[in-house]
């Protein structure tokens, strides 16, 4: 009889592996659709043999996570590190049992940072079976997905997307990172609180959501602040390789610290061009400057000293953040950033919402989305980004943020 009873258990085992890996060859990309699918799926039945996961009694069901960003193109940096954050964390959730038992399948998409091509990697998630998505990675990706997910009533949650036109009539996403409303006005408090700076300059993207949003409340907080704003010269999408004008200005204008809310890629140009003509001068930025590190054939010893506020430090010494920090290293190759960071909490505020709710994989998406949103504003998570973060109705996130300075090629808290 016990025989017997072994030979059954294995048999169940091996269905429910076959079952899950069916799910998993959905994908429309088996590139992307993540290899922890796989793995975790492969360690659940292994503990399914054992009649010790819970999940042997939910018939193989699992969620199905989706993602969203640019693995290619001028803001790899950023999709990449989204994609890793997810990703470890579900298979962290996954080898701890899943959430109330069941598993999760995740699938990532590329989006190249192309509205368009965003909405297309929806779609595309939409027919591999998509129950929460977790993206998309940048601002203008992020509205344009968002009045598709707001039609279909599905959760979405953006780990980076920090225009406030991300979450502004739509009822069904919610923030990580904080809003470009809140950065604008925390970058200058931090200026003015600390004296950083008694002229400064701005330089900004104004076709861009994330950019020209940070502006503006900048500049409505500067006047309360301790410091003049005595140049603010904006450029577009068509003309961001010559900021040679733009500095000029700011140096004519004796700015003492250069504000860029802007990404990454522009902005190791601009301190390329600084240096070619001789201006001397603080940067300081916003979460859209964590990458610049990573910019190919950029002199990052440029980038010494520029401050920026991110909600997370890589080399902060509680525990949490050391053991993410290795495990991200030892997965990926390479010191995780704030959106990696942001990533990963994403997932585990998923998991904190459903276990909240009591959704299960069998929920159909609208009644599934229905349950996270009464369920967000219902949690506080203590995450890499932030201690005790909560949700108001509206989809924004309540946390502080940090102070960083790149300090010998590395981004450093300021105590």
């Amino acid at each position: 009889m016990k025989k017997f009873q072994k030979i059954m258990s294995l048999m169940l085992a091996s269905a429910m592996i076959m079952t899950m890996l069916a799910g998993c060859s959905n994908s429309n990309d088996a590139s992307n659709a993540d290899s922890s699918t796989a793995e975790t799926t492969e360690a659940a039945g292994e503990e399914t043999a054992e009649g010790t996961n819970e999940a042997a009694s939910n018939s193989g069901a699992a969620f199905k996570i989706g993602a969203i960003g640019p693995a290619t193109g001028g803001a790899a940096v950023y999709g990449i590190a989204v994609q890793n954050g997810a990703d470890l964390a579900i298979k962290e959730i996954n080898a701890a049992g899943g959430i109330n038992g069941y598993q999760i399948e995740y699938n990532f998409q590329d989006d190249e940072c192309d509205n368009e091509k965003s909405v297309n990697a929806y779609n595309t998630l939409k027919d591999w079976g998509m129950q929460m998505l977790v993206g998309t990675t940048t601002s203008g990706c992020c509205i344009a997905v968002a009045a598709e997910s707001a039609n279909d009533n599905l959760f979405q949650i953006t780990p980076s997307g920090s225009s406030v036109d991300c979450i502004n009539g739509n009822d069904n996403v919610f923030q990580v990172c904080f809003t470009d409303p809140n950065q604008g006005v925390g970058a200058a408090q931090y200026i003015g609180t600390n004296n950083v700076a008694g002229k400064v300059a701005v330089i900004y993207d104004s076709s861009d959501v994330y950019s020209s949003g940070i502006y503006e409340k900048f500049a409505q907080e500067a006047a309360n602040q301790p410091f003049e704003i005595v140049a603010a010269e904006a450029f577009t999408a068509d003309n961001k390789t010559d900021f040679s004008v733009q500095l000029q200005k700011a140096k004519d204008a004796g700015a003492e610290l250069v504000f860029l809310p802007i990404y990454y890629t522009e902005a190791s140009l601009i301190l390329t061009q600084a240096n070619a003509m001789g201006y001397d001068v603080k940067f300081f930025g916003c979460d859209g400057l964590d990458g610049i590190l990573n910019v190919e054939n950029f002199d990052t010893a440029l980038a010494e000293g520029v401050m920026l506020l991110t909600p997370f430090a890589a080399d902060a010494e509680d525990e949490a953040t050391k053991a993410f920090v290795s495990a991200y290293v030892e997965s990926y190759g390479d010191t995780p950033n704030q959106f990696a960071a942001d990533a990963y909490d994403a997932v585990y505020i998923l998991k904190a919402a459903i276990e909240q709710c009591g959704a299960t994989p069998d929920d159909s998406v609208s009644d599934l989305c229905e349950k996270l949103k009464a369920a967000m504003p219902q949690i506080t998570v203590d995450g890499l980004t932030g201690e005790a973060m909560s949700w108001d109705a509206d989809g924004a996130v309540n946390k502080s943020p940090k102070a960083m300075e790149i300090v010998d090629g590395n981004y450093s808290l300021i105590q």
